[in-house]
């Protein structure tokens, strides 16, 4: 039983690594995100979602660059959305998007364009200093 015991650590300690999902790393800054690489998967988003953890977010991978466009129709919670090109450098940022109830909700343009966007609760892009020109990692 002894010479199994380093063995079964390594497999569960594996299988705990396997389990974190991905993050984005932006600074030094981590976030676990869920990925939303599908188009219905980018139509939903974070929309009906009640809450939304400090360190977690929604990672939009679209499949070129282009000027994209976001809005808030039917989430619930604020949000800032990171716009990232096709290198993952930071493009732009939206601060502090408010919840849309109604039925035409306001756009929030790249303002150039974006291959990824990170959605992440209201106010934190600045609560931690990130900029355009700051880099992000996916693993």
């Amino acid at each position: 039983m002894r010479a199994c015991a380093p063995l079964l650590l390594a497999v569960l300690l594996l299988g705990c690594a396997q389990a974190e999902g991905p993050v984005v790393i932006i600074d030094g800054h981590r976030f676990s995100v869920e990925i939303a690489d599908t188009p219905d998967k980018r139509a939903l988003g974070l929309m009906y979602r009640k809450e939304l953890a400090e360190d977690h977010g929604m990672w939009f991978v679209f499949e070129h660059e282009q000027p994209l466009s976001f809005w808030m129709k039917n989430t619930r919670i604020p949000l800032d959305m990171l716009y990232f090109d096709a290198q993952k450098r930071l493009v732009h940022i939206e601060e502090n998007v408010p919840p849309c109830r109604r039925s035409q909700c306001p756009s929030y343009p790249s303002g150039q364009p974006a291959r990824y966007v990170l959605e992440i609760n209201a106010g934190l892009s600045r609560k931690l200093g990130l900029k355009p020109g700051m880099q992000a990692e996916v693993r």
